[in-house]
């Protein structure tokens, strides 16, 4: 890990312990124990709070999408004209 071999994490281990004293060390483990959790717990809580989609807090009512139609126009049947005597114009 880090490109170091086992002897250079016990030189760094030793040091830790003549800095610190081998009371303090546990104490020093379980903080850093809880901080690594709880960084954990929030990173995951970010995370889920941006994969789901947000709801804007106000929204608009969805109008209907109204398409134009054509009336439709009734077919009348091919009606053959009558031949009448009388000059009056047909309707």
């Amino acid at each position: 890990m880090f490109g170091m071999g086992m002897g250079e994490w016990l030189i760094i281990f030793l040091i830790i312990l003549l800095l610190f004293g081998a009371k303090r060390l546990p104490e020093i483990a379980r903080s850093l124990g809880k901080a690594t959790n709880e960084f954990k717990k929030a990173k995951d809580e970010l995370t889920s709070y941006t994969e789901t989609p947000s709801q804007p807090t106000y929204q608009q009512p969805a109008q209907p999408q109204q398409q134009y139609q054509q009336p439709a126009q009734p077919q009348q049947p091919a009606q053959p004209q009558q031949q009448s005597n009388n000059n009056q114009p047909q309707a």
